[in-house]
């Protein structure tokens, strides 16, 4: 394991055992990371993913998911279901809470991405994105709010970039601009309107590019993600905010490294996947 992961368990030494997490998505990729961590602190792991059955080109499931969450520690609950779907969200929470007796964290990470300009992209993806990034946050995180409230320290936190007008963004990539910082108008919004419960509401998005399957996919991508970093460094900023106390750290942007920075991690070599600090690709909205 790299030394930035044992700096930061040194720092921050609370830890998720006993909690239960509520994730959309997760089957792989930065999602996983964040259930891994979280599971081998102990943790109650639920993901509800629509990849019940292996994807053509991307490895994972949600249930192979699973199977990785209890190896690391945790326990975990695979829940096939479409986070675009009340019934399903409905049936996520109501699950989850029959399982594990209650939802201590939710964690947004479902997301579709098409970078496409305004003229290619379809509407049919434009929708897809839609749904999935701004309905969905908004659905899984208004269904679980009174299991929420019950919590000792209960998170909302959200993959999704810090809100910024620089019209560069919107300019770059318009439909998927809309639907991510929909999602961070959310924890925007929901921080103020449940300031007085306690819930802690934040979003947290990388500063670099993250090695994930999906980028992996793309073309060129094996080149690519060599530029990038592992997703534990986002599974390790995520449960620094997830055990922190909750009715003092609310309605923030984070990045990843300015999370760690915090915990006193200021060497981040040991996540890159093998260029040094000032190669790595940024990531898009900062």
């Amino acid at each position: 394991m790299s030394e930035p992961r044992r700096d930061i368990i040194a720092a921050n030494e609370r830890s998720l055992k006993g909690k239960t997490i509520l994730m959309s998505g997760g089957s792989r990729g930065i999602g996983l990371a964040i259930a891994l961590r979280a599971a081998a602190d102990g943790a109650n792991v639920a993901i509800m993913a629509k990849t019940g059955t292996a994807h053509a080109s991307l490895e994972g499931t949600v249930h192979t998911a699973a199977a990785q969450i209890e190896a690391a520690g945790g326990a975990a609950m695979a829940i096939v279901g479409d986070v675009r779907n009340d019934e399903d969200v409905l049936g996520a929470v109501a699950q989850t809470v029959e399982r594990f007796g209650g939802i201590d964290v939710v964690v947004n990470n479902a997301s579709a991405i098409d970078l496409s300009r305004t003229d290619e992209v379809s509407m049919k993806k434009y929708d897809l994105m839609m749904d999935i990034n701004v309905r969905g946050t908004f659905l899984l995180s208004k269904t679980a709010l009174p299991h929420l409230r019950k919590s000792g320290n209960g998170h909302i936190l959200t993959l999704s970039p810090p809100l910024n007008l620089d019209p560069k963004w919107a300019g770059a990539h318009l439909a998927y601009t809309m639907a991510k910082y929909g999602m961070s108008l959310t924890t925007l919004g929901l921080a103020e309107e449940l300031r007085e419960t306690g819930i802690g509401v934040n979003s947290l998005w990388p500063a670099t590019l993250i090695d994930t399957a999906a980028i992996r996919n793309m073309p060129g991508g094996e080149q690519l993600v060599k530029a990038a970093r592992s997703a534990d460094i986002v599974a390790d900023a995520a449960h620094a905010i997830l055990t922190s106390p909750a009715g003092t750290c609310s309605g923030n942007f984070f990045t990843d490294e300015a999370v760690l920075a915090a915990a006193g991690v200021t060497d981040l070599g040991g996540y890159s996947m093998g260029a040094p600090e000032d190669r790595l690709v940024p990531d898009i909205f900062l």
